[in-house]
């Protein structure tokens, strides 16, 4: 073999790729004592990722990584709805609550936990307490409407007409009507000091709410006289907005009612079973064809109504959150 014009003989020998069977590098060995100088036995030994092994572990992370944001936005995101789906069908004939989760956000009025012996009975403020001579102590709650009546005169309402801005949860009120701490047929309570009277400026309500109110507590204790007054709690504030307990409550469209007790106590229940759950259902009912928009109950009070309008939801186990429509003009 011999040498001709134009030919270029080099005298290196290159050696492809070799993978090593241990994992993710190779070897480049060049036999290259032309350029470099190096003898026949001379070996660059140069070690580079091994690519295709790279990129695959690369992606195996990458899709790892995906996966384990995925689950945790998706347990944010439906840890209470499934929660809620479960235990939405103890009711039966109630609607879900799921369905109402965005619209309403609940209140924390009752709190678990809490239950344990009740206090002595709550002394409920009358009309001649703190006059000279007059007696402090508090209506028999055991007493019939009649004589209950007769020891409470009726209170003095004074009617606005107003306007519930926003929603009940981002909305303010103003020229609400104040519900009186105390009538004939209802006691107020204060959930954040768990006593009667509830606090004055926290009883404000559209003029629609606070009349039927006082109309349905009304019925209602005439249609059962042996039925213990309503103890009713939070409405608005004087001027609407956030209330502590509540995500809503702010334009004066909600009220929250408790429960009447099997002991005819006027305080809130602190379990379901001081319920008397036939004058809980009909206390409901009447709000329901007063026109309430919508009516959260707890889950274990086997209360019951239209659905789309009672609602099961939680924290409502002692009481009822009775919503009104926005009042039209």
């Amino acid at each position: 073999m011999s040498w001709r014009h134009g030919e270029v003989w080099l005298d290196t020998e290159l050696l492809w790729f070799r993978e090593r069977a241990s994992g993710y590098t190779v070897a480049l060995a060049a036999n290259a004592p032309s350029f470099f100088g190096l003898g026949h036995r001379g070996v660059a030994a140069i070690g580079v990722p091994n690519g295709l092994a790279e990129s695959r572990r690369r992606r195996a992370e990458l899709r790892r990584r995906r996966s384990s944001r995925r689950t945790r936005a998706a347990a944010l995101a439906i840890g209470p709805a499934v929660a809620l789906s479960l235990a939405a069908p103890k009711l039966g004939g109630a609607s879900r609550a799921s369905d109402a989760l965005w619209e309403d956000p609940p209140s924390l009025t009752f709190r678990p936990g809490a239950a344990g012996p009740d206090p002595v009975e709550p002394r409920v403020p009358s009309p001649t307490s703190g006059r000279a001579g007059g007696a402090s102590s508090a209506p028999d709650p055991k007493a019939s409407r009649d004589q209950q009546a007769g020891a409470t005169p009726l209170p003095t309402i004074h009617w606005h007409r107003a306007t519930s801005h926003g929603l009940p949860y981002a909305g303010s009120l103003t020229a609400g009507t104040q519900l009186p701490v105390e009538g004939a047929d209802w006691v107020t309570w204060n959930p954040i000091e768990d006593s009667v009277p509830n606090l004055p400026h926290r009883l404000y309500g559209n003029e629609h709410t606070i009349r039927a109110i006082v109309s349905v507590v009304a019925a209602y204790r005439a249609a059962n006289p042996d039925a213990p007054r309503v103890v009713v709690g939070d409405i608005s504030f004087r001027g609407g907005g956030p209330m502590e307990q509540h995500r809503s409550h702010q334009n004066g469209l909600d009220v929250d009612v408790y429960y009447p007790r099997l002991d005819r106590w006027l305080r809130a229940p602190r379990t379901t079973d001081q319920v008397d759950r036939g004058l809980a259902q009909d206390l409901l009912d009447r709000f329901v064809a007063a026109g309430a928009e919508k009516v959260f109950v707890g889950y274990s009070t086997g209360l019951h109504g239209p659905i789309g309008v009672v609602v099961p939801y939680p924290n409502h186990e002692n009481h009822m959150h009775v919503r009104f429509p926005r009042p039209r003009g």
